[in-house]
């Protein structure tokens, strides 16, 4: 398939190992893992940032085959959980970004497209939140509102 806006194929990310049993070489219980999640999350890290955490500073390759639940899953039980998404805060964040530089740049075509493109994204994005309840029902992305709410 094709990307959504540049009509170009691309390659698919790296794939996990497909293997079932668990390394030997790690040395944290569950529990100490699970402790571990929690801090980083008080500390205001979003998901993946954890996940990138766990595996570069601790060694720990797949927090799923431990805890036999992912990590936002963790956070739900803990109610750590963000109020939005993080794929949806980040494509927010892009678009405050592009904003901010077309203030100073009112001629930039190519950043108007961008910027276009990537609320498209964010309505989609909203549209499907809502449908699975991840989002209430009445949120709504107000681009002045919302600026104020991420800074």
């Amino acid at each position: 398939m094709a990307r959504m806006h540049s009509r170009k194929k691309g390659k698919s990310g790296s794939k996990r190992p497909v293997r079932k049993t668990l390394p030997s070489w790690i040395r944290y219980k569950p529990k100490e893992i699970e402790l571990i999640v929690i801090k980083l999350a008080k500390e205001g890290k979003t998901t993946s940032e954890i996940g990138a955490i766990l595996r570069d500073v601790y060694g720990i390759p797949d927090i799923k085959k431990l805890l036999k639940k992912n990590i936002t899953k963790l956070l739900e039980e803990k109610k750590l959980k963000q109020p939005i998404p993080e794929d949806l805060l980040a494509l927010i964040k892009r678009s405050i970004s592009i904003k901010k530089h077309l203030e100073e740049n009112h001629k930039d075509k190519v950043a108007k497209r961008g910027l276009q493109l990537t609320e498209s994204k964010i309505r989609r994005l909203v549209k499907y939140y809502k449908k699975t309840k991840k989002l209430p029902v009445d949120w709504k992305y107000e681009p002045a509102k919302i600026r104020l709410f991420i800074e």
